[in-house]
Parts: C-alpha cells; structure tokens; sequence
C-alpha cells in the first residue's frame, strides 16, 4: 500500500504528477487523520493538539527552510521525524536580497514614481544624484548559511567589504566574523538578515542596533519579521537614525502595518524571496527527496530532528 501524504497548501500539477506515481495524495482536510506524512509550510503553527488530529503521522516536510511553527519536543514525543529543504531556495533568495538592498540605496521606487508623474526635471530628482552607491560599502551579513554565502559570493562584485556574524565563527571563509549583532552593527553601514529565525533572536534588530547603524545605514531583511523590532524599526527611518530598508517580510503576515509600508524610505515586497520557477521546482523535488528516503528507511537529506 502506497504511504498517504497530505499536502497541506498547493503545490501545482507538476509537483502533484512526481508525487503521484509512489504516494497516495491527499488534499481534504476532513482527510489529513489518514496521513503518514505532511507537506506544509514552517509558518503553520504545529503542536501537540495539531499533532493529535493526525494519529498516523509519521513525517513533518516543510516545504521551504524555515521551521518555526513546528513544535519540536511535541513532535520528537511522539515520534515525528520533521524534515526541510534547506538550501533549495538559496540562490533564489539571495538574488532577491541584493534587488532590495540596491532598491533601497539608489531609491529606486522613488525614483520610478518621480518618472512616472513627470517630475524628471527640476529640482526633485536632484537629492537621487548625491545618494551614496553600494561600493565600497560595509556589509554585515547575519547568518552565514546557504542564502548568506550566496548573497555574500554576490556582494563581492559589488566591491564591498563583508563581515558576519553567526552562532558560530566558520572556518574557511574569508569574512570577518563578528560575535554579536550590535558589534556587526556599529563596523557596517548595511545589514542583511539571513538567518534562521526563532524565539532565542527575535527582535535582535533593536533601537541599539539600528543607532549604531548610522544615518547612512540601510537594513535588508530576507529571513523572517521577527528578527526586527518594527516599532524601533519605524522610529528609526522617521528619525533619520537609518537611511532605509528593504523588507521581504513582516510580523504580521499577511497585512504589515501601514504606518511602516508607507514609509517613503523603505522598499517592501510580498514575502516573495523564494519564490521563482526554479526555486519552486527545486524545493519541491527536496520535498519528495525527503519522502522517499522517509519510507525507503534511509537518513533523511535535510532532517531538522535527529
């Protein structure tokens, strides 16, 4: 008998026809009690009543790298191996990082809105000529896993200089390597998060870390809306403490507060880092990756518990 598996958002047809031909798909909720495995996000809050609805679940397959909604010791209790795709999307988020890292030095949406209302001469493009560029700059990357080492291999044609901090120092890489955020802080003029975030880093992004930033400071967050305190975050880009940002994701997903995305100085997409076709594609073959070593009783490829 083929391992039944709920997919627990919509993943497409291609991925459904991989899935197909080994697995019994299901999609009905009233349904999910029948499966031995999950395919869900890591944003999807799991615990021990979660767990109970789903008395054959053997599986937890997150689909993309993050985790935080999984309630590990409650799975780990009743023998719920979780698994991820760590990697799969790297490149992808990466690309995405540096987009909104130029977006929000060179100003770039504020640049596009003076074209489009026909301001282009005069004085309002002027304070865009004298905007401070991406080289030379001091970027402090926090996270060194694969997104960070891909923004970092991408940042080095820009000829900046780049520093880390990490929960640990790695060997082997060229980058300085900070112990703290705040000391990164207080050596860049740019921060990019890159991190995997969860309750022992959240709002790491403080009052202290953006001052020490600088005024000429811009902070890109491609992790997840926890790491930044937005209350701090606001008061900051209001007060001229940092230039701008650029934000991927929020607290509150999926409405971030209007008094931060009406910012004229922050540059914001829809939590859309990970997602391309080839990102998409990629991530889902992890997915089955997992399964299939799952039920075929080899070690897992991305385990998240032992």
């Amino acid at each position: 008998m083929r391992p039944a598996v709920f997919l627990g958002l919509p993943l497409g047809k291609a991925f459904e026809q991989k899935l197909a031909p080994r697995y019994t798909i299901l999609t009905d909720p009233a349904r999910k009690g029948e499966a031995e495995a999950l395919v869900t996000i890591g944003a999807v809050e799991m615990g021990a009543e979660f767990f109970d609805t789903m008395p054959k679940l053997k599986l937890v397959c997150c689909f993309g790298s993050g985790y935080e909604g999984v309630d590990i010791e409650a799975a780990t209790a009743r023998g719920i191996k979780v698994a991820n795709t760590v990697g799969a999307n790297a490149a992808t988020v990466a690309d995405l990082a540096i987009a909104l890292l130029l977006a929000s030095v060179r100003q770039v949406v504020a640049a596009d809105r003076l074209t489009r209302a026909g301001k282009w001469r005069g004085d309002n493009p002027a304070p865009l000529l004298f905007l401070r560029g991406l080289t030379g700059r001091k970027v402090g990357i926090v996270g060194l896993g694969a997104i960070g080492m891909k923004i970092a291999k991408r940042l080095e044609g820009f000829e900046t200089e780049i520093a880390y901090h990490g929960r640990s120092e790695k060997r082997g890489v060229p980058y300085r390597y900070f112990p703290d955020v705040l000391s990164l802080a207080t050596w860049a003029d740019t921060l990019i998060l890159a991190h995997r975030a969860d309750e022992t880093n959240r709002h790491m992004i403080n009052a202290d870390v953006l001052a020490a930033l600088g005024a000429k400071g811009h902070v890109i967050n491609i992790s997840r809306g926890s790491a930044i305190d937005e209350d701090a975050l606001i008061d900051a880009l209001k007060n001229g403490t940092i230039a701008g940002a650029g934000l991927d994701v929020f607290e509150n997903e999926p409405e971030p507060r209007t008094d931060l995305i009406t910012l004229p100085n922050v540059v914001v997409t829809p939590h859309i880092g990970g997602g391309s076709s080839e990102a998409i594609e990629a991530m889902g073959d992890a997915v089955i990756a997992n399964l299939d070593a799952f039920f075929d009783g080899k070690p897992l490829p991305n385990p998240v518990t032992s």
